[in-house]
């Protein structure tokens, strides 16, 4: 990435991180910059809705790993980009095919977003989804599944590693929202 470009000046955003770190508002910062929104989550949310299934996040897993085995590790992008409309900041990349296909669009950045293991756990209980983990132990081994190295798994550790730059939102929302004004 050249050190001069903004991330603003990318037409595709892409998030990639850890559960619970704030990609959902890095995703709402870059809304009020006049950007789209798409997330590979909703497909699959829209396919367990189609299939009457909740969407837990033990199922979010195996739907999810399901459509990339029997259409393609690349399949929950190529669905999101269907519904692009111009600058979109695309949230919850966890596959490396899914960041190919999306380089392979051109103008695209890809943003890791982390925050410590406990801080996200506390951020999870406060949201009220069903996490699929009640206790911090119970958190930590559910994202042992996301760090899988299977073509059409989750592989949320070498998702990280191609991020071109990596926010640690280990504080407030304020201090998040200083971090990527700093990122423009």
């Amino acid at each position: 990435m050249e050190k001069k470009k903004k991330l603003t000046a990318y037409r595709l955003i892409g998030l990639t991180g850890t559960n619970g770190a704030g990609k959902g508002e890095v995703a709402n910062y870059f809304r009020q910059k006049g950007y789209g929104y798409v997330s590979l989550s909703d497909v699959i949310r829209e396919e367990l809705l189609a299939r009457g299934l909740e969407a837990s996040r033990d199922n979010l897993i195996a739907c999810g790993n399901e459509l990339r085995e029997k259409f393609g590790p690349d399949i929950l992008a190529r669905r999101a980009v269907e519904k692009i409309q111009g600058p979109t900041v695309i949230d919850s990349i966890r596959n490396t095919r899914e960041i190919a296909y999306l380089r392979s669009l051109g103008d695209f950045i890809l943003l890791a977003v982390d925050a410590p293991v406990e801080v996200r756990f506390e951020r999870v209980r406060k949201r009220g989804r069903n996490e699929s983990a009640a206790t911090l132990e119970e958190f930590r081994l559910k994202e042992e599944q996301e760090k899988g190295s299977d073509d059409t798994a989750q592989q949320l550790e070498a998702c990280l590693r191609l991020a071109d730059l990596t926010i640690i939102n280990d504080g407030s929302l304020a201090e998040l929202w200083k971090k990527l004004e700093e990122l423009g």
